[in-house]
């Protein structure tokens, strides 16, 4: 989730740039499809996450497609749902399974297709679509598998949301400092509000919903605060290298849908990661 730090400009009808009553419209949408789905049957909140990720799997296909690289959408999608079941179902054996089958099958693919020519160019950057984010989104399946898997869900996708936050209220309050020439809108002073809002909604969370210590939901909330900040620099350079500004136009206020999960596919892994050690 990209964060839009002040940049003294008054485009779009805010400091930011962004189309703020549509954003929070948006978000809310999307927030509510969240829960709905998640407290009422589980698989079904698997199949949004399918549906999400496999539009953000064809905008970035779109976006390849721009500098002539060709991805095949139809076996990344594929393996997307594969692994979410896979995952679900068997766990982290299955779903790294899954990963490994579809790297031949994309291999193999690609090699009766399109000709020699741009090979190795067009299978690196598929494998790279079965990574970021079908593999990484995989981890969604392993949150939600255990019997207090909503939970884990909640905690993940909060703190990651908090980084959001935190970070536009700080960036557009006191941003001064530039913090990458990658993403010049993002600021050290949004960054410092984006770990404070995660550690704080991590702390409470794990507390009240697992009844776990303090420092381990601070330390899920400061790791995610660093992972979503990665996930936003590795989305933006991506858009830099492709020349595009968005990676789509399908949220109003937001851009594509990889553009609202870059940095939830990265914080995934070492949440899971953490809440597995902990619970």
């Amino acid at each position: 989730m990209e964060e839009r730090a002040a940049d003294g400009s008054p485009s779009g009808g805010s400091r930011t740039g962004r189309n703020l009553p549509a954003a929070i419209a948006v978000g809310a949408g999307l927030g509510a499809l969240v829960i709905v789905s998640l407290y009422t049957v589980k698989e079904l909140f698997l199949v949004v996450v399918v549906a999400a990720v496999g539009v953000g799997v064809v905008e970035l296909v779109r976006a390849f497609a721009t500098r002539g690289i060709r991805v095949p959408a139809l076996p990344v999608l594929a393996a997307l749902a594969a692994m979410q079941a896979g995952a679900y179902w068997g766990g982290p054996v299955w779903l790294l399974g899954t990963f490994v089958v579809f790297v031949f099958v994309l291999l193999i693919w690609r090699l009766f297709s399109d000709g020699t020519e741009g090979y190795v160019r067009d299978a690196t950057a598929s494998v790279f679509l079965l990574v970021y984010p079908s593999l990484l989104a995989g981890f969604v399946a392993l949150l939600l598998a255990p019997g207090d898997g909503r939970q884990r869900v909640v905690v993940f996708i909060a703190v990651t949301v908090a980084s959001d936050i935190g970070g536009y209220i700080a960036g557009v309050l006191f941003g001064r400092h530039k913090m990458s020439l990658i993403s010049p809108k993002k600021t050290w002073e949004g960054f410092a509000g984006s770990v404070v809002a995660c550690m704080a909604v991590g702390a409470w969370l794990v507390v009240w919903l697992f009844d776990g210590a303090i420092w381990q939901g601070a330390l899920i909330g400061a790791l995610a605060a660093l992972l979503a900040t990665v996930g936003d620099l590795i989305e933006s350079i991506i858009k830099r290298d492709l020349g595009i500004k968005d990676l789509g136009s399908i949220l109003p206020g937001h851009g594509g849908l990889m553009d609202r999960l870059d940095s939830l596919v990265t914080t995934l892994v070492p949440v899971w990661l953490l809440l597995a050690s902990f619970f």
